[in-house]
């Protein structure tokens, strides 16, 4: 039997919204991992010292910052590849 093309459509956005949950948790694990690593020293005490929430602030800011730049610049990227295409489809009059 076969499944009718709005179910084939709810299972394929489902799949995407896995995926995109998916690699949300799995960047999220890594920042957390990253920043516990390089911030947190001082396993003596149950609380958090100040010296270590300001360094894993830091360190968050940091990689979000950072994040955000590389898909801008990826964007960007995108952007002039897709015009360079446009003109070469052009020029080659396949547009």
């Amino acid at each position: 039997m076969t499944k009718a093309p709005e179910s084939v459509a709810l299972d394929q956005l489902d799949k995407e919204q896995m995926k995109t949950f998916s690699d949300f948790l799995m960047s999220y694990n890594k920042l957390s991992e990253m920043c516990f690593t390089d911030c947190v020293r001082d396993f003596t005490s149950r609380d958090v010292q100040e010296k270590e929430e300001k360094c894993s602030l830091n360190c968050m800011e940091k990689y979000l910052k950072m994040n955000q730049r590389i898909s801008q610049r990826f964007q960007e990227f995108q952007m002039i590849t897709n015009e360079n295409a446009m003109a070469m489809a052009k020029k080659t009059g396949q547009l």
